[in-house]
């Protein structure tokens, strides 16, 4: 009975597990349909927001330009209906991407943040640049400015011809219909892969790859193969508001032939400008193109060479236009950048020093990606500003490239320098005066030889062997000094032996001075041989003192061994070099004998 009872309760606990494992098995099944369908409508999703499907290209405008140093500018201008994504998408292709230096995109109001080098939909061989709009709203229009090398631009061995290779269109996700031009002044076109400077597609598809050149003619030079790598400038602000300016250029020549001159854009209102070489000379050919735009054309006095580098100067004055007087000491300045520029500049730097005793008291710059600094001495301000990459396209951008500052300023400074020269002047002149004011001492009379002094050779001989006996002595005592010093003689034969040393050189100093004043007093060559023999004495003693300073110092040690070193050389050739200009007039006394 009991094991009747126990088999059908375990089949029916088999039965459960097999039903639960069924139950799990369709859990997770239509768990995982349920996924892949989710996926597949998200994915479907980003595919319809990608393609683009609530927006529509209405027109766009291509605008290549070939600034001034070869640079490229590329203007795109896009019309769109809709919606457009946040990130909405243009391109080019890649092998352009190495060659993007600036990429701006702005419309009359605004400028939208860009992305470079991002993928273009997934789509291969696209540089693709990526732009958001603020808060998901998407303007009717706006534009796309890239700024490309001057290395896309080939200036063949027939100097006047040109190879452009660029994109002939914009690549874009959808299709559109695009206006495309090429804008060189004064060019003739030759071939290339385009019909004309002027062309278009009414439907350029969508992921059109289009890398193109032309090939062109140009007499003229509105166009000179050359990069600026450096523009510095320096403003200094008058007390009246008047500004002295000094650019500085360092630029290369990247064309197969020599430029004799290139042209740059001052302020239109500069006054007197004067170009300078690298050496400070003149550049005196260089003269104005047109006042009125700021065309300056600079002038080289020697050409400058295929692929050769060279900095010039530019210095100009400006009026007290840009300084406004508000309140009595309180001033506005505002100054345009780079207005009208037509080049690439690889760096440039802007520095504007202030009057002395000026305080800035407001600041505000609108030169997108510059770093600025402001430097405060005891009595002035300067403004730097420093920003790499700066084209064409900077003046194309809404209110940007403009500096402006506020500073308070007291016209009593412009005293202050010439206030400090009257009291220098003045301490200066007081001086004077109690010096010229001191009682004076009458000066003692000049000995004058009563009667012309006859020199014979006897003495011409007598002090030629005096003088060397008195150098042999010398010698001694400084042989017996050294000799002491190591205890090799006793202290009192060093006494007694010193003390007949000095007594003879007594003797011998006084009858060689009584033979210098006749020989002083014969003039002509012998006079300037005492005068050179005196020289070369004190400057033999003044090395000797020097030398027995040093030693002690050393020994001191208030001095490194190295320093004693180099001292000790110094004096030592001092003191030979004495020596030797004592010899060489010892010799020429012994010629005069004979």
């Amino acid at each position: 009975m009991h094991a009747n009872n126990k088999k059908p309760k375990i089949q029916k606990m088999n039965g459960g597990k097999k039903g639960l494992k069924k139950a799990a098995s369709a859990f997770i099944i239509l768990t995982f349909t349920i996924m892949v369908l989710t996926s597949i409508f998200f994915n479907m999703k980003t595919v319809g927001a990608s393609n683009g499907s609530d927006y529509n290209i209405e027109h766009v405008n291509h605008t290549i330009k070939i600034m001034y140093n070869g640079y490229i500018f590329i203007n795109d201008t896009i019309q769109i209906t809709g919606q457009a994504p946040n990130g909405f998408l243009i391109g080019f292709p890649y092998k352009y991407g190495p060659y993007i230096l600036q990429c701006v995109a702005y419309n009359s109001s605004d400028i939208f943040s860009v992305s470079l080098d991002v993928p273009f939909d997934n789509a291969m061989g696209f540089y693709g640049i990526r732009i958001d709009f603020p808060h998901g709203s998407t303007p009717s229009a706006f534009t796309v400015g890239v700024v490309l090398s001057n290395n896309l631009l080939t200036q063949t061995l027939n100097t006047s011809r040109y190879i452009l290779d660029f994109p002939a269109y914009p690549s874009f996700t959808k299709s559109a219909a695009v206006n495309a031009s090429i804008q060189i002044e004064g060019a003739t076109r030759v071939n290339g892969t385009v019909p004309s400077f002027t062309y278009g597609n009414e439907s350029l598809p969508a992921f059109t790859s289009s890398p193109a050149n032309i090939t062109f003619t140009l007499t003229s030079t509105t166009i000179q193969l050359f990069d600026i790598n450096e523009l510095k400038s320096e403003f200094r602000i008058s007390e009246n508001g008047a500004i002295e300016c000094l650019d500085s250029y360092y630029i290369t020549s990247k064309t197969t032939a020599k430029i004799s001159s290139i042209e740059i854009i001052l302020p239109p209102n500069a006054l007197n400008p004067k170009a300078q070489d690298q050496f400070g000379r003149s550049m005196g050919a260089s003269a104005w193109v047109d006042k009125k735009t700021g065309h300056y054309k600079v002038s080289f006095n020697m050409a400058l060479e295929s692929y050769r580098s060279t900095r010039f100067y530019v210095k100009y004055f400006l009026p007290s236009d840009y300084a406004i007087q508000t309140e009595a000491n309180n001033f506005v300045f505002e100054f345009p950048l780079f207005k009208g520029l037509n080049n690439y500049i690889e760096q440039a730097s802007l520095t504007f020093v202030l009057p002395e005793g000026a305080k800035i008291t407001s600041f505000k710059i609108t030169l997108i990606d510059s770093a600025y600094s402001i430097t405060r001495n005891v009595f002035q301000e300067t403004i730097a500003i420093k920003r790499e990459g700066i084209s064409y396209l900077d003046n194309l951008l809404p209110s940007t490239n403009v500096l402006q500052f506020a500073y308070q300023y007291n016209p009593l400074w412009a005293s202050f320098r010439p206030t400090l020269w009257v009291w220098a002047l003045t301490i200066l002149g007081c001086a004077v005066i109690l010096v010229w004011k001191r009682p004076k001492v009458a000066p003692a009379p000049i000995a004058m030889p009563k009667v012309v002094v006859t020199l014979r050779p006897e003495n011409i001989k007598s002090f030629v062997n005096l003088y060397e006996e008195k150098r042999k002595i010398i010698q001694e005592s400084e042989s017996l000094e050294s000799m002491v010093r190591k205890g090799r003689i006793p202290r009192r034969r060093y006494k007694v032996r010193k003390r007949t040393l000095e007594i003879r050189l007594n003797t011998l100093s006084r009858n060689l001075e009584e033979l210098k004043e006749k020989m002083r007093a014969a003039g002509g060559k012998y006079a300037d041989l005492m005068r050179q023999l005196e020289i070369a004495e004190i400057e033999i003693n003044e090395a000797e003192a020097g030398i027995k300073s040093i030693e002690g110092r050393h020994s001191r040690g208030e001095i490194s061994l190295e320093a004693y070193r180099k001292l000790l050389t110094d004096y030592l050739h001092r003191k030979e070099k004495a020596e030797t200009t004592t010899n060489g007039i010892l010799v020429r006394l012994r010629e005069e004998i004979h």
